[in-house]
C-alpha cells in the first residue's frame, strides 16, 4: 500500500517515471539479444593430441601425464583438469577459476604445450588448443551432394573451397565436414616381398621420408641474369613415389614398387552421410562469440550464391537444421 500513497502524494513524480518507461521501451527491445542461448562465458580450455597409431593406454602415459603435470605448475588459476585418451587421440578439459581470464590462460597453455613437445614420443605434434564456449551450438547445416562427385571430391570441395569463404562471416565457426573421404597418399605394403627381401616397414618409411624433401636451391647468376635453381628433391607426382630406390644388393636395387605400391587413397573412413540415397557430406556451422545466430545465418545465405558459382556446376549445396526459423519465431 504505501507505493499507493506515494503515488497518491507524488503524482508529477509517477508520469515522469511513466513517460521514461515508454520511452526507453523501444531502444531495450532493440538492444536485446535474440539468439537460441545466452552468451555462456565459462572458463574451459581443451587440448586435442594427436599421435597416429598410438594405443590409448601409451598416449596417456606417455602425453596426458606430462602434459597435465607441466600444466599444474605453469598455468594459474586452474580449478581442475579432465582428460580422456583413445586410440591415437586424447582430449585435455582445463576448468579455470569463475574470475581467470581466458585469454592469459590460453596463452599459458600453448606457451607449456610447445615446450613440452621435445620431452613426449618422437613424432608427437603440437596440439589442438580450444577456447570451450557453452554457446557454441550448431545454427546451419550444408549437405554436400551431386551426381559424377565422389565422396572424397565432396570431401575436398567442403574443407578447402567452401569453408575457407564462409569463415570470414563474423561470429561463424566451421569444423572438419561429416562424410566424405579426406585425401591422403597411402602406402600398401607387401609383407611377403618384403620378408624376402629382409625388409621391415620403418625402411620403407625411411626411404620415402629421405627422398621426398623440400630442399632450397637459391639462386644462380650467369652473366647479367640471375635464375632460381630449383633441387628436384620431391617427386612430382604420386606414381613416382614408387621408383624411388630403398636397398641395393650388389648389382641388384631394390625399389618402393617391388615391396610396396603407392597410391592416392584416403584412410578408413568412421563416418558416412548419405543425400537422397547416395553419399554425400555434411558441414555444420557453428554460433562463435557474441554474434546473433540471425545475422550469421543471413551472411551465409547472402555469401552462398557466390561461393557456389566458383564451384562444379553439378555440386549441390541443401541448407538444412536452419535454426533462425526456431529463434525469430520465439
Amino acid at each position: 500500500m504505501w507505493i499507493v500513497r506515494l503515488a497518491l502524494r507524488r503524482p508529477y513524480t509517477f508520469v515522469v517515471l511513466s513517460l521514461m518507461l515508454l520511452l526507453l521501451a523501444p531502444v531495450v527491445i532493440m538492444r536485446t539479444p535474440v539468439d537460441i542461448f545466452p552468451n555462456i562465458d565459462i572458463p574451459v580450455v581443451s587440448i586435442v593430441w594427436q599421435y597416429a597409431g598410438l594405443s590409448a593406454q601409451d598416449i596417456a602415459d606417455r602425453i596426458v601425464y606430462f602434459s597435465e603435470r607441466a600444466m599444474t605448475t605453469t598455468v594459474n588459476n586452474i580449478e581442475h583438469i579432465e582428460s580422456q585418451s583413445m586410440n591415437g587421440i586424447a582430449v585435455e578439459k582445463v576448468f579455470f577459476q569463475p574470475h581467470a581470464n581466458i585469454n592469459s590462460a590460453l596463452s599459458q597453455v600453448t606457451a607449456v604445450s610447445q615446450s613440452q613437445l621435445r620431452q613426449l614420443p618422437p613424432g608427437t605434434t603440437p596440439p589442438l588448443i580450444l577456447s570451450y564456449n557453452a554457446s557454441t551450438v550448431p545454427v546451419l547445416q550444408l549437405a554436400l551432394s551431386g551426381q559424377g562427385l565422389s565422396e572424397q571430391q565432396l570431401y575436398d570441395l567442403g574443407s578447402n573451397f567452401i569453408r575457407t569463404q564462409l569463415v570470414t562471416i563474423p561470429g561463424t565457426a566451421i569444423p572438419n565436414s561429416y562424410g566424405g573421404k579426406q585425401r591422403q597418399i597411402m602406402v600398401d605394403l607387401d609383407t611377403k616381398q618384403m620378408q624376402s627381401h629382409g625388409l621391415s616397414p620403418l625402411d620403407i618409411t625411411t626411404a620415402i621420408s629421405n627422398q621426398n624433401l623440400i630442399l632450397p636451391g637459391g639462386t644462380s647468376k650467369i652473366g647479367a641474369l640471375e635464375y632460381d635453381v630449383e633441387i628436384q628433391g620431391s617427386p612430382q607426382s604420386v606414381t613416382e613415389l614408387n621408383n624411388l630406390p630403398v636397398k641395393t644388393v650388389g648389382r641388384e636395387t631394390l625399389f618402393v614398387r617391388d615391396v610396396a605400391h603407392v597410391r592416392d587413397g584416403y584412410p578408413p573412413q568412421t563416418n558416412v552421410v548419405r543425400s537422397d540415397g547416395q553419399r554425400g557430406s555434411l558441414m555444420t556451422i557453428l554460433k562463435s562469440g557474441n554474434v546473433s545466430t540471425l545475422d550469421i545465418i543471413a551472411g551465409i545465405k547472402k555469401l552462398l550464391p557466390s561461393v557456389a558459382a566458383t564451384l562444379p556446376p553439378e555440386l549441390k549445396i541443401t541448407p538444412i537444421g536452419d535454426q533462425s526459423i526456431f529463434v525469430r519465431a520465439s
